[in-house]
C-alpha cells in the first residue's frame, strides 16, 4: 500500500526544507519512494531516488510518531491523497501553507 504524508517542519534552518512530501511504500518497511522538498520561497525540488546517496536506509515514521514528538516537537505531519502528492510533483512548484495549521 502506499501512503502520502505532509511534513511540516516549523523552525527549519535556512536552506533548509519547511515542507516535505513523502510518497512511502508501506508493504516495504515504510521507505519512500518519491519526496518533494519544498523551501521557504516556494522552491521545490523532486527527488526520486530517495536512498540513492544515503550511508543508511531509515523508514519513513507514521504521522502519529511524528505529531507525538518521537522525532522532534517541531513537526508536524498530516496524510495527504494521492492527487496532492502528484499535483505538486508535476507541477514543480507549491502554492499551499508553509506552517502546519494548527502548530502552536
Amino acid at each position: 500500500m502506499i501512503e502520502y504524508i505532509k511534513l511540516f517542519w516549523e523552525g527549519a534552518l535556512e536552506g533548509e526544507p519547511v515542507v516535505i512530501l513523502y510518497e512511502i511504500d508501506t508493504d516495504h518497511d515504510r521507505l519512500a519512494l518519491r519526496s518533494i522538498d519544498v523551501f521557504l520561497n516556494r522552491r521545490t525540488k523532486n527527488i526520486e531516488g530517495f536512498y540513492a546517496d544515503v550511508l543508511e536506509i531509515t523508514p519513513i515514521p507514521t504521522v502519529e510518531e511524528l505529531n507525538a514528538g518521537v522525532w522532534g516537537e517541531e513537526f508536524r505531519a498530516y496524510l495527504i491523497d494521492k492527487a496532492d502528492f502528484e499535483k505538486v510533483w508535476k507541477a514543480r512548484c507549491y502554492d499551499d501553507e508553509l506552517s502546519a495549521p494548527d502548530y502552536k
